[in-house]
């Protein structure tokens, strides 16, 4: 998270001007926060009184910061009551994947660097024992991913009678991955939402979400920021119409015309992602996969080398598409258009983040060119074509053998969805 690029992002409000503690402010302006986006401006301060706040914006415009922020502030206004256990946890977020999860406590932890609270992280596939170790010695702010908190919570490592701050993120998401039982499950086992501040953050609301919304919070007041304004203005948007057997060669010889510092192919399939990165590898270029059945350790790792600039080219199932703070992401590649035109705004949406600009390329092969009428109507304009030369159809290096991966650890509790939950369509808690 970073407000440091161009401001034109930015609201005209300023941290320091709202009901913000000191402590909190300190960690603000360490991250370099000094004006609010739009989705901060908006959420705030109705939060800082107590309003329940369902927000809806474009991805990487701030939500976190503001539902963290929020939470903070209602944490220290509320102190727990002398009888809480260290096991009751006074504030819990949601959210629908291993990754977002992460980034979310990753944020946390700076911004309340200044604060002392207990910040847990739960999900599914790594650490069962030293995840559940740390529910039992006490945390403030549990974090995690729905079916691993379910695991723990039916075996009565902690309870939910002291929560004062409910945030559910990517709501959207979550119903797209069924998870929507597992949520509603867990938020049964809150104390009613008049006895809590509750904050809901998704990319869209949909009716879905909205009753979602009207169900579990208390009178909650929406705030949209730029609904109709779909897609970031920054980005640069172009589409080619290769066949088939013209995608690898012209993936390959755009990315030769370009610096792929920090580039991300999405691919629809995770078999086609292994074909892509393979190929890349074998053509001079630094890649690799990020898709639901890579082991969560690699997964993490191999986000981090992204983001720092050690794995200039990451190629990814829409596992990656949602809710990631990925900084200076200067391409995006729809390899494979996707099927759903909301997924292809948040695609895209992985560059120009925070102000910035950014180029977004997609393939319109005859295999996955029949949801473009239904994408350039969601986000309101034809994409503009890119003409097919022979400068740019390279003819490919046979690719790098494909790595087989190491299956995570199975048959222990946690690291399977809940029973309650519903069919998951793509990538694991």
């Amino acid at each position: 998270m970073t407000q440091t690029q161009d401001q034109a992002h930015l609201s005209d409000i300023e941290f320091r001007d709202l009901a913000l503690d000191e402590s909190i402010l300190r960690g603000a302006t360490d991250k370099g926060f000094t004006r609010c986006t739009h989705i901060q401006a908006g959420c705030l301060p109705l939060a800082l009184k107590g309003r329940d706040v369902a927000g809806q914006a474009q991805t990487g415009t701030g939500k976190t910061a503001a539902f963290l922020l929020a939470l903070f502030q209602r944490l220290i206004d509320h102190p727990a009551p002398l009888e809480r256990k260290p096991t009751q946890p006074r504030a819990m977020i949601l959210a629908p994947t291993r990754e977002l999860a992460v980034q979310i406590a990753r944020d946390a932890k700076e911004l309340g660097q200044h604060l002392g609270f207990r910040i847990g992280l739960v999900y599914g596939g790594v650490d069962y024992e030293k995840q559940r170790l740390m529910l039992e010695r006490g945390v403030d702010i549990l974090i995690g991913t729905p079916g691993r908190l379910i695991d723990y919570y039916k075996q009565r490592v902690f309870d939910l009678h002291q929560a004062q701050v409910m945030v559910l993120d990517e709501a959207d998401r979550m119903f797209d991955l069924g998870f929507i039982k597992d949520i509603r499950y867990i938020l049964r086992k809150l104390p009613p939402p008049t006895q809590r501040l509750n904050m809901l953050f998704s990319a869209t609301l949909s009716h879905r979400v909205m009753e979602l919304a009207y169900e579990h919070m208390n009178d909650p007041e929406f705030v949209r920021v730029d609904p109709d304004r779909v897609t970031v203005d920054l980005v640069r948007q172009l589409l080619y119409m290769p066949g088939s057997g013209e995608k690898i060669p012209l993936l390959i010889g755009l990315l030769k015309h370009m610096d792929p510092t920090r580039t991300m192919v999405f691919v629809n399939t995770k078999r086609g992602a292994d074909k892509v990165a393979a190929y890349l590898e074998g053509n001079g270029f630094g890649a690799a996969v990020l898709s639901g059945d890579v082991p969560q350790k690699k997964r993490l790792r191999l986000l981090s080398d992204f983001q720092a600039g050690r794995l200039p080219i990451l190629v990814t199932t829409d596992v990656a598409s949602r809710g990631l703070h990925v900084p200076d992401v200067s391409h995006v590649f729809n390899y494979d258009l996707p099927q759903d035109a909301e997924d292809y705004v948040h695609r895209i949406g992985r560059t120009a983040r925070a102000g910035a600009d950014g180029d977004a390329i997609s393939f319109a092969c005859e295999e996955f060119s029949y949801s473009l009428p239904e994408i350039e109507s969601f986000i309101g304009h034809e994409i503009p074509r890119g003409s097919i030369d022979e400068n740019l159809l390279v003819k490919p290096r046979p690719p790098a053998p494909i790595q087989r991966r190491n299956k995570p650890p199975s048959g222990r509790r946690g690291d399977k969805p809940s029973r309650h939950s519903g069919k998951h369509r793509s990538g694991k808690q």
